[in-house]
């Protein structure tokens, strides 16, 4: 009843503030989950080896795919230059070129989709003032980084068609890198215009543990990005021991010195693995904390988190264990490498939320 007559009696520009603080909230959370379904398709055309059929950046005449047979044979013939075409699939078809060429048109077509579903809603807000005050600058920088990330996209790219049939593990890293942070920071901004946040509703003692999971789920991901650049994947698909130790035999190879956290597959995918377990207690016992001494919310966002944890980590054992010298029948190979992708997202997702359930500002009433 308090909230109701609160509602009801407020002036009327004040409510019409709420209704456009409501909406503008809302476009951005579809803005987030294109972001999200457009990481899953990264993921996708990574697995399939799609990312380099496309050899040039053309931002706006790319948006139109091949009318005609002429146009096939001529991008062929660029995608034949190619090192991946040259070392990796010297036999490949016309058809089967088609095939790649499609899931990164997709992938870049989504992108520039995402672009307009941003921009255009934008400027409506704008120009009928119903962006709250405050927030249009903090909109402006979110549009400028997407359009960062596809710059990065193509310096990704890029650095497969020179001399090495694959990407640059570091730019892909970066590449996924700016894009949870694009789909984090829309989602937050949403997320905070629905509901207000305050002070911190954790102990001092738990937000400490809080800001640990954060930033292991951050570095986690960041390491497994690594593996994924690196084919690290492919390497000692055991789980937990690795060449039947904990630490794998050649974890160490003295002309790499300290580049071995980078370079070397076997540490790559060890330091992984340590991160997940780390991330995996670390949400464990934080759940534990907030489930023993706080409020519902927060320790519904806890549990929350936990089985997304779980879920991930889940995934990831499953992935090691499948892929190897055996490797499974593409389609399947996809299938787990693309949930395990999705897993992490879906994880970055409930620690957003609950940081944001943590920080909400909780009714008097």
């Amino acid at each position: 009843m308090i909230a109701r007559a609160t509602t009801v009696g407020m002036p009327r520009a004040a409510t019409g503030h709420a209704a456009g603080a409501r909406a503008v909230a809302w476009w951005l959370i579809v803005v987030a989950a294109m972001v999200f379904i457009m990481i899953v398709i990264g993921g996708v055309t990574r697995l399939t080896e799609s990312g380099l059929s496309i050899t040039e950046w053309q931002p706006i005449m790319g948006a139109l795919p091949p009318l005609s047979e002429a146009d096939w044979q001529a991008l062929f013939a660029k995608y034949r230059q190619s090192p991946q075409f040259q070392k990796v699939f010297p036999d490949l078809t016309l058809a089967g070129f088609k095939s790649i060429f499609w899931l990164e048109y997709i992938h870049r077509l989504w992108g520039r989709l995402i672009g307009v579903v941003f921009l255009l809603p934008f400027l409506w807000f704008w120009l009928r003032g119903r962006i709250p005050r405050g927030y249009w600058p903090a909109l402006l920088a979110l549009f400028a980084l997407g359009g960062l990330q596809g710059a990065l996209g193509w310096l990704m790219v890029e650095s497969g068609l020179v001399d090495r049939p694959s990407v640059s593990h570091y730019r892909l890293t970066a590449h996924l890198g700016l894009a949870i942070i694009i789909y984090a920071a829309v989602l937050w901004t949403a997320l905070g215009l629905l509901q207000p946040r305050g002070d911190f509703g954790l102990t001092r003692r738990n937000q400490d543990w809080a800001r640990l999971v954060y930033v292991l789920v951050i570095i986690t991901i960041a390491a497994g990005a690594l593996v994924a650049g690196l084919r690290a994947g492919l390497v000692y698909n055991t789980f937990p021991l690795m060449g039947g130790a904990l630490v794998p035999p050649d974890y160490w190879l003295p002309e790499l010195g300290w580049m071995n956290a980078f370079e070397n597959r076997p540490a790559v995918q060890f330091h992984h693995r340590v991160l997940a377990t780390a991330t995996l207690l670390a949400v464990a016992f934080l759940w534990w904390r907030v489930r023993a001494s706080e409020a519902d919310d927060p320790r519904r966002a806890a549990t929350l988190m936990l089985g997304a944890v779980l879920l991930q980590y889940a995934l990831g054992i499953v992935t090691i264990l499948r892929f190897g010298q055996a490797p499974p029948p593409m389609a399947e190979a996809v299938a787990i490498g693309t949930l395990h992708q999705a897993g992490a997202m879906v994880l970055v997702t409930a620690a957003l939320w609950f940081a944001h359930v943590a920080r909400r500002i909780t009714s008097s009433a």
